[in-house]
């Protein structure tokens, strides 16, 4: 196991937010406006190191959250639907050692033995647009895209044009039936139409899975109409019946019900079987009517499925083993240094510009200063890249064979380019950090760039040059600046409309989309703060535990004392060890964040956090801690099915807990249970519970 030290790398925890910005950037790009940036195996690079990351350090999923929307929001040009299922991403392989992985962790979140056969249905992964179709009495009354995965856009009117989706189902189908599959354009079809489209001077699309996208989602169904989209139905959202008992069941039923499906499909014993396949329908690819960017595994039997459930953005029964991302060498010029919104330094490689996947990139990050001397970069140098996303590849290695003669190591910096401060690197740090803080321009700025992310106060009109460009001028120089822009705006000498770049409509959209986020998920609003350590997921675990602001700003101004009951309340929360704990707290025990605070919930409301929404459910809101070994599920499993119910699940035990739930060889947090007077009840009586629902 890593030093826990590890986890508190800076280097690490940067690159990873990183990561995640990024995602949620192409997301949009991808999925929304249907003019991707970069390449499928380019933003599988994305994905790829954040899973790689998450397996080296496995806090940083539950300490930085992942980029949980799995598409897009829905465009403002279509009605909105809400899924009852969540519409979720697959999680991604991309070696036969992933897919090995994959295996394991099921059969251990399950605890099934080496001896049984776990079988996986395979399948090609179409390169298209995911679509869920509803029945009802088998008449198609409804499709929708699936956008962010939890509301999509209303498109009936465009996919009755579709060729191969059924508008009436025969024979015994269910009252309510839910079918999801994926738009697609075959690439005979798609050179047929870039034709036409360069015939009469209109847009020529870039590939198959752009145009397919950028048709269905057309305002005007006859534009639709004219485009040759096709359609593969191969899973459920849900069923007013039972349809099948396999994956492989409810493929085989859709086929007979008329749906298209995509082949090879098989199921597999083993994961020799699935290799094999995975072989074979690379060697065929280039030979299939249509684009495919990997395949895609499932667990075969459904009751497997229903227990795995889902982790933040994908299913844990499904995964997508995705084909090998381009690579290129080019030169680097010059390594930079740039300035995060904490304060650490990364260099980056200016590279020869060169084309990857299609697309020209002219940087590369080189993460650290041990990175640079681990793999001895120099400027200079021919180097290996790989992309990790439109203009920051990765360099993979270095071809020490063509280093020019005058070449010297590179000295990385001991003060800020910035503000010139020095930068300092603490024992047992990888980071050098600026010690400048407030005043080192590039923290402010990036904190604010933070601040208005997707993922955070998501407000369009500000992107990172116009932050740059109004934090240069002062006219936002802290997050409330953003809410009183407008107001001082009116009483300008300058006003933005008379600026360069800017006009009446871009002002009103610009303040319209400003005051549509005065009020904010609570979780939203945590992560917004940018404070270190504190991702989606860990903003996401103190707003269900706290539930309002006031609640979570109170307890967090009390836990600054360490030998309070704030603070033993705060460490009782899952996933937040010590480390978190401390830079959480470290926040609130500054003035100035306070002061920040105060004047920014002046002009903002951070709405109450609102736990799910459970039936029969005797755990909801409860407090739950599990301990010892448990035998008919896994820890995992347990944890999930209890927060699935609306439980809390914390990993230490408090005056507050509810149930602690002892299994075999329970040590001290049965005894603590024991002192506290906390409800201590066995595995039985705990499935017993939640089975009888209250």
């Amino acid at each position: 196991m890593k030093n826990p030290r590890l986890f508190e790398d800076d280097a690490v925890k940067e690159r990873y937010q990183f990561l995640v910005q990024e995602i949620a950037r192409h997301d949009v790009s991808y999925h929304q406006n249907d003019a991707p940036t970069i390449s499928d195996a380019d933003y599988d690079d994305l994905r790829r190191e954040l899973n790689a990351l998450a397996r080296e350090y496995p806090d940083l999923a539950k300490r930085y959250g992942t980029a949980q929307n799995v598409g897009a929001a829905p465009s403002k040009g279509f009605k909105t639907i809400t899924h009852s299922v969540p519409m979720l991403s697959l999680g991604n392989a991309f070696s036969d050692e992933d897919v090995t992985g994959f295996v394991e962790r099921i059969r251990k979140f399950l605890n099934i033995s080496e001896n049984e056969t776990v079988e996986i249905v395979t399948e090609p992964k179409i390169d298209g647009l995911s679509c869920s179709l509803t029945y009802r009495n088998g008449e198609l009354v409804q499709a929708a895209t699936r956008g962010d995965g939890y509301t999509g856009e209303d498109i009936t009117a465009n996919v009755r044009t579709i060729i191969d989706v059924p508008q009436k189902l025969q024979g015994n189908v269910p009252e309510h039936l839910e079918v999801r599959g994926e738009i697609y354009m075959r690439r005979d079809d798609f050179q047929k139409l870039n034709m036409a489209q360069l015939a009469s001077n209109d847009k020529v699309f870039a590939n198959p899975r752009n145009a397919a996208a950028g048709s269905v989602r057309q305002l005007d169904s006859t534009i639709t109409a004219t485009r040759p989209l096709r359609f593969f139905g191969y899973a459920l959202g849900t069923s007013s019946e039972k349809f099948a008992d396999t994956q492989d069941g409810i493929r085989r039923r859709l086929g007979e019900l008329g749906f298209a499906q995509a082949t090879p499909q098989d199921v597999c014993a083993d994961v020799a079987e699935i290799v094999a396949y995975f072989k074979h329908v690379e060697e065929i690819r280039a030979d299939m009517p249509y684009d495919i960017d990997g395949v895609v595994y499932k667990v075969n039997r459904l009751d497997y499925q229903e227990r795995l459930g889902f982790v933040a953005r994908a299913p844990r029964w499904a995964i997508a083993h995705k084909f090998p991302a381009e690579k290129a060498i080019t030169i680097i010029r010059d390594i930079i240094i740039q300035v995060g919104r904490t304060g650490a330094l990364t260099p980056v490689a200016e590279l020869e510009p060169i084309t990857v996947g299609g697309v020209v990139v002219s940087r590369a990050t080189l993460h650290n200063e041990d990175e640079i001397i681990r793999k001895d970069i120099r400027v200079g140098d021919h180097v290996v890249i790989q992309r990790a996303g439109d203009v920051i590849p990765q360099v993979v290695s270095v071809d020490t064979t063509k280093r020019p003669a005058q070449s010297a190591a590179f000295k990385f910096p001991d003060t800020c380019p910035i503000c010139g401060s020095h930068a300092v690197r603490e024992e047992g740090e990888v980071v050098r950090r600026c010690t400048g803080g407030l005043i080192c321009a590039a923290q402010a700025v990036e904190r604010l760039k933070h601040f208005v992310s997707r993922n955070a106060f998501d407000m369009e009109g500000l992107g990172s040059k116009i932050i740059e460009e109004f934090f240069a001028e002062g006219l936002v120089k802290t997050p409330a600046d953003i809410f009183t822009l407008e107001s001082r705006d009116k009483t300008s000498l300058t006003p933005l409309r008379n600026r360069g770049g800017w006009g009446d409509l871009s002002v009103k959209n610009l303040f319209a989309s400003i005051d549509a986020r005065r009020r904010l998920a609570l979780n939203r609003f945590i992560y917004a703060l940018g404070i270190r350590q504190v991702g989606e997921q860990t903003a996401k675990r103190l707003a269900s535990h706290y539930l309002t602001y006031e609640q979570w700003q109170s307890n967090m101004v009390a836990a600054v004392d360490t030998s309070s009951a704030a603070y033993q309340e705060l460490l009782s929360i899952e996933d937040i060890g010590a480390g978190v704990a401390a830079d959480v707290i470290a926040f609130f025990a500054e003035p100035h964040n306070l002061d920040i605070l105060k004047n920014l919930v002046t002009h903002i409301e951070a709405e109450n956090f609102i736990p799910p929404q459970t039936t029969n459910s005797a755990v909801a809101g409860k407090t739950v801690v599990f301990t010892g070994t448990l035998v008919r599920m896994t820890r995992a499993e347990a944890k999930a099915k209890a927060e699935m119910l609306g439980a809390k699940v914390a990993g230490s035990v408090s005056a507050k807990t509810d149930y602690v739930v002892a299994g075999d060889d329970a040590g001290s947090k049965l005894t603590k249970a024991r002192e506290l007077g906390v409800n201590v009840i066995t595995e039985d009586a705990w499935l017993q519970l939640i089975e009888s629902g209250g």
